[in-house]
């Protein structure tokens, strides 16, 4: 085919919607002639904005789709995922710039999976977090449908991870807190993401970390089921393997938590904790996750703080994992909080922290009202203590029974959390490896009840409210001295 003139170009481009007559007029004019080469008038109008480099290979291979969808003009190819191409487009009025997610035609003609797609768009609609991509519309066209969503200009973490390799720790964790409250407030919402992997993370110029793709998992799973040729998602199968190996439900949200943990190990390491494979059988094999080399063993000079969050997000066993990703995220503020002061040393080994905790008591306050937790925290760091918090009586024992001599005293507070609170106090005073740790069991007027089936003793404690701070701090500093002795 012989190469276009610049009135074909001219005549092609202004068929098609993308550049007005008179703008044309205005390139011409600059020539002087409209006898001009096609490839140089291509040039002239990509210099004035008026067209891409991507719009103008098509035009020379003489496409003459795929330039609009809706009411949005693409302008570049993004990405190109198994099932969806991603394209940076902009609105033809309003000039607003989005992002095209646009289900492939191989897709689209597959009734199940279209309406997969649409149907999970939709719900990914009602997320609105400055750490997650917001979708901001589903639109299908007979058999064309795409997602029209928020712009991120900046690169996806797999990206980020390949060009810096190992993160520094400030960076690592503030990227993981990013995440991490996206799948909270997802998780909140009752949706969860099924494919949390480095590429499913955008990063903002301004560095905020945004989760993108929640829910779209389904749509593999359709597409897999319903077009067997097509080969699955490859993180589909990591979560199919960790749950049928540790016994999970199908859909287990604390899924989404250990494939977190495994992004924060990348990013710290600069490698990833399981063997990368495109075997499916490999994939599917147990042996896969038990290989796991501990981050404490791959990074000795790791801050222990970030180790610990890493390996609880890991855990093999869903329940002494973290529950919710608010409580991880709970723990990555906190880590990135003490990275920044300056109390966590980049270069601190593992006995200089357990040495820094030893010398410093540590209380641990299990409290679930927000409000509460600042109070006491405050309260007790205000007169030399170092305050744990977390929201889950459970996880709080579980912590205990990991490493009871890390912690001087814990206090629980039964307002909110009621029966799980008295049951968590009592379970530490009946395991023989936490029986000897002080307690403290705060409970309000209409809790007295539950006194009586406290298991209290000289260092195990009951305080009625309401009570002063001062009484609190008082109480935390006798049995704090009653342990002192014994290390």
């Amino acid at each position: 085919m012989s190469p276009m003139s610049s009135e074909q170009l001219g005549q092609r481009v202004i068929d098609l919607g993308l550049v007005q007559a008179s703008q044309l007029e205005d390139v011409w004019r600059e020539f002087g002639s409209r006898e001009v080469p096609g490839d140089q008038f291509c040039q002239a109008l990509v210099r004035r904005g008026l067209l891409t480099n991507y719009q103008v290979d098509k035009l020379l291979k003489g496409d003459t789709t795929g330039y609009f969808f809706g009411d949005y003009c693409v302008m570049y190819l993004v990405g190109a995922g198994s099932f969806a191409r991603v394209y940076r487009a902009k609105h033809r009025h309003s000039g607003e710039v989005v992002a095209l997610k646009v289900l492939r035609h191989r897709f689209s003609n597959n009734p199940e999976a279209a309406a997969q797609f649409v149907r999970e768009g939709r719900l990914g609609m009602a997320l609105r977090h400055p750490n997650i991509v917001a979708v901001y519309d589903v639109i299908s066209e007979g058999r064309t449908h795409f997602m029209v969503m928020e712009f991120v200009e900046g690169q996806n973490l797999r990206e980020f991870v390949k060009v810096r390799g190992r993160l520094d720790t400030v960076v690592a964790t503030r990227i993981a807190l990013d995440i991490a409250s996206g799948l909270d407030y997802a998780m909140r919402q009752g949706m969860t993401h099924r494919d949390m992997k480095l590429s499913n993370v955008l990063i903002a110029s301004d560095g905020t970390a945004k989760l993108v793709d929640f829910g779209l998992a389904a749509v593999d799973e359709a597409v897999e089921a319903n077009l067997p040729e097509v080969p699955p998602n490859a993180r589909a199968i990591d979560y199919a393997a960790l749950e049928k190996a540790t016994g999970a439900p199908k859909g287990d949200p604390r899924s989404d938590i250990y494939f977190l943990g495994c992004m924060y190990y990348h990013m710290l390491t600069g490698e990833a904790p399981l063997l990368e494979t495109k075997d499916r059988i490999k994939r599917m094999n147990k042996a896969r996750l038990l290989d796991v080399v501990p981050i404490s063993q791959r990074m000795p000079d790791l801050p222990k703080p970030l180790c610990m969050i890493v390996e609880k997000a890991m855990e093999l066993d869903p329940s002494r994992r973290y529950q919710t990703a608010g409580e991880m995220a709970l723990d990555l503020k906190t880590a990135a909080q003490r990275l920044i002061d300056g109390t966590i040393n980049q270069v601190e080994k593992l006995n200089d922290v357990k040495e820094e905790l030893r010398q410093q008591q540590v209380v641990l306050v299990v409290e679930s009202n927000v409000k509460l937790q600042d109070l006491l925290r405050k309260s007790l760091k205000k007169v030399g203590y170092r305050v744990l918090v977390m929201a889950d009586p459970e996880r709080a024992v579980n912590r205990l029974l990991d490493d009871p001599d890390m912690i001087d005293c814990v206090v629980f507070n039964a307002q909110e959390l009621g029966q799980a609170a008295i049951d968590a106090f009592n379970k530490l005073g009946d395991d023989p490896r936490t029986h000897l740790v002080p307690a403290v069991l705060m409970l309000d007027d209409h809790e007295r009840g539950y006194a009586v089936a406290a298991n209290t003793s000289d260092h195990r404690r009951i305080l009625q409210m309401p009570i002063k701070v001062r009484d609190l701090r008082n109480t935390v500093a006798e049995l704090v001295a009653i342990k002192a002795p014994s290390q």
